[in-house]
């Protein structure tokens, strides 16, 4: 899923991909593919890095959801391109799943917080 860069490697755990694209699409806009996996190792600051493959299989998988609408369009280089965009049950299923986030998240931090011996 992320392939190693500057010697450190960073997977995204499985369902963590599609959240992250999820709200790519909720805080931009439509974006087609490429758009999206560039845009996600953009904002991980080349932590993770994306193939295209990973990224249209997410895709397929949150279309097939309805989480995701898709439509053709051109790209700025002027080509055709797919254009994915949020839909009303992805909006609902992104804010359900950021709100079970923030509770994994608290969860860990008061873990990590712990001294074990």
């Amino acid at each position: 899923m992320a392939r190693e860069q500057r010697g450190a490697r960073t997977d995204v755990l499985q369902g963590t991909l599609d959240l992250m694209i999820l709200q790519t699409l909720q805080a931009l806009g439509p974006l087609h593919g490429y758009g999206i996996a560039r845009r996600l190792e953009q904002i991980s600051e080349d932590t993770i890095r994306l193939n295209e493959g990973t990224v249209y299989t997410s895709l397929m998988r949150l279309q097939q959801q309805r989480w995701i609408s898709a439509a053709w369009g051109t790209s700025e280089n002027n080509r055709k391109a797919k254009f994915y965009a949020i839909t009303s049950a992805g909006r609902r299923q992104l804010s359900a799943e950021t709100k079970n986030w923030e509770r994994i998240s608290a969860v860990m931090a008061r873990l990590f917080r712990t001294a074990l011996p």
